[in-house]
């Protein structure tokens, strides 16, 4: 196996992200530890080296001090060699190595790693969560929050590490000087930190604040941008400025804030740094006027002192960089790591379609409020039945449909097919075994055969554009042209297919549900956006579709389920009338009222006080 190759940058996470930021890192990178610690060890090895330079210094200067210029090198042979081999060649392969481990094996590993692990359990939330927030901040906090600790894990190893080397490697080095001295720098190593404990925790608490203004940022912008047609129609682009600018206006006050505090830690650390070196030096110096010390013990601690001055600067912005990317991952922990709130039971087994029967058990679900959605309906659907669902805004017929679909855990009752309770089986089965075409369709931004195809992925070629005859889509997907001149089946629709009529959308939509051939098909106002013609050309595919299926749809469109085996009408979440076209008409009551009011074919939604 390739060295890169050592962490597998997409294992699966075992179990769902904890709450705490340490087993949320432990969580994070389970599977990376053998390889970190690898890289942390070369960085420990490297950090010595570094003190070992001054100590080679030393020893130079002290050979010189006791030999002739004519001699020192004929004096010193090895010594000299040794110092060449040293500096040449060991360190160098020292230092590569460790930069080889931390770029190469760890940094695009790690981030990979927390990335996929974050994203499959985003994935894995309930629609409800999604609605609850900015799609454009849930993926920055993704993005953010897989950065963020990987930036962590990097720092930690090229700079903590290397420094807490160099740190005890220069107190033995000096403690060889004389114990004093090494006891000053042990005495401003503690000031150091005590300085680094105070500022630490309000740097990282100002950048955990900073980080989830800069989300909210981008999720407002990714919101207006997504919508960006609404906002061009109805003339709001000063709306959406200036809603941009108020969330870029408190991200802005976030940025001050961070960098206030910043500035107030820089000052003391440099007065801090400056410290040090007249400190040891100041120190050597005094002990070798008293012929304590050896002038190359001197020329060794003034290296010491001046690197470990230098690191002062370099590890405090370094950890000011790691508790400010530990903020970002608190925040993110507090948007990603909540756990799923629809869950596949423990046993769940997967679903078995033999007949396609469906039958709500006295079903309930509100939304959790006190009205709303669906209230005790009872309702089979026989194998092979069509079944069409009419009623007002609001009447429960996208709830039913979203039960169905286990969008969400009914309040009460049970939904089974054929017999097997949906909510003890997987949802992945469950959804697999249910075509669906909705009013709203789903493009990627993807080419036209990728989003057909999306209905089976193992579909050939051919399969995917005989799915597309039968929709009546091949004749417009030929004309397509994308901006990167990719034509037909290759072109690119655009973010949500923007680049494509409702109508073309729709019968992309209903390609795909073809294509997947699922036993259960649901048809949630599936020809709403197509022109009367168009509806008619497809009918009869639509036809051939369902055959042999179990078929739920919606319309308001009545004229599109009239030839349905049966109506069931909804209002108020309750089922109030059901049978034929022919039997509802007679009865005169619900549906024979909607019937009435169609205007060009379509139901009025809006209700009348009655």
């Amino acid at each position: 196996m390739k060295p890169q190759n050592w962490i597998n940058p997409f294992e699966q996470a075992r179990g769902a992200p904890p709450r705490t930021l340490a087993r949320f890192f432990r969580w994070a990178l389970r599977g990376s530890f053998p390889v970190v610690s690898l890289a942390g060890a070369a960085s420990v090895t490297a950090g010595v080296v570094e003190v070992m330079a001054a100590m080679m210094l030393g020893l130079v200067i002290d050979a010189a001090l006791i030999s002739t210029p004519e001699a020192v090198f004929s004096d010193h042979v090895w010594l000299m060699v040794g110092v060449l081999a040293f500096f040449l060649v060991l360190r160098p392969i020292i230092f590569m190595t460790s930069s080889y481990l931390q770029t190469i094996l760890v940094a695009p590993n790690v981030f990979n790693l927390v990335l996929s692990r974050l994203h499959r359990h985003t994935l894995g939330q309930s629609v409800t969560f999604f609605d609850d927030d900015f799609a454009g901040r849930i993926a920055q906090k993704e993005m953010q929050t897989a950065r963020a600790l990987t930036d962590v894990v990097v720092e930690v190893i090229h700079t903590v590490l290397f420094a807490l080397a160099s740190v005890v490697g220069a107190i033995l080095l000096l403690g060889t000087v004389d114990l004093r001295i090494a006891l000053g720098l042990l005495v401003w190593i503690i000031g150091y930190l005590a300085l680094v404990r105070y500022f630490m925790p309000r740097i990282r608490k100002r950048s955990k604040a900073r980080a989830s203004a800069r989300a909210m940022v981008t999720g407002q912008v990714v919101d207006t941008v997504t919508n960006i047609k609404t906002v061009k129609l109805f003339a709001h682009d000063d709306h959406e400025d200036d809603v941009a600018l108020d969330a870029m206006d408190r991200f802005r006050d976030r940025q001050l804030a961070f960098g206030a505090m910043s500035v107030r830690f820089r000052f003391w650390l440099m007065t801090v740094a400056g410290v040090l070196p007249i400190l040891l030096v100041g120190g050597a110096l005094w002990y070798w006027s008293r012929g304590l010390v050896s002038a190359g013990d001197i020329a060794a601690t003034g290296a010491v002192s001046l690197r470990l001055a230098q690191m002062t600067g370099w590890v405090s912005f370094t950890l000011m960089s790691l508790y400010a990317n530990v903020g970002e991952v608190e925040d993110g922990m507090r948007t990603l790591a909540p756990a799923h709130t629809l869950t596949d039971a423990p046993d769940a087994a997967p679903l078995e379609v033999s007949q396609g029967e469906i039958r709500f058990d006295n079903v309930s679900f509100a939304y959790g409020r006190e009205t709303g959605g669906v209230d005790g309906i009872d309702l089979t659907i026989s194998p092979g039945e069509k079944l069409g669902v009419v009623g007002a805004s609001g009447a429960g017929k996208s709830t039913l449909v979203a039960l169905l679909l286990r969008l969400y855990d009914t309040e009460s009752g049970h939904i089974r097919i054929d017999g097997q309770d949906i909510s003890s089986v997987t949802q992945e089965s469950l959804r697999r075994q249910i075509g669906m075409v909705t009013q709203e369709t789903a493009m990627f931004n993807r080419s036209a055969r990728e989003n057909i195809g999306y209905g089976e992925p193992d579909a050939t070629e051919a399969d995917i554009i005989a799915a597309a005859r039968r929709a009546e889509a091949h004749g417009f997907i030929l004309g397509l042209e994308d901006h990167e001149a990719r034509k037909g089946y290759d072109a690119h629709l655009g973010e949500r297919g923007v680049k494509l009529s409702g109508g073309q959308r729709q019968r992309i939509a209903l390609a795909r549900a073809i294509l997947k051939d699922a036993p259960i098909l649901v048809l949630d106002e599936a020809t709403s956006a197509l022109d009367s013609e168009v509806e008619a050309a497809i009918q009869s595919a639509l036809e051939q579709v369902m055959e042999g299926k179990t078929v739920l749809a919606i319309a308001h469109r009545l004229s599109t389920i009239a030839r349905m085996d049966r109506i069931v009408v909804l209002e108020a979440g309750r089922i109030v009338e059901q049978g034929t076209h022919t039997e509802l008409l007679a009865r005169g009551g619900v549906y024979a009222r909607y019937w009435e009011r169609q205007s060009g074919g379509f139901l009025n939604i809006v209700e009348a006080a009655e």
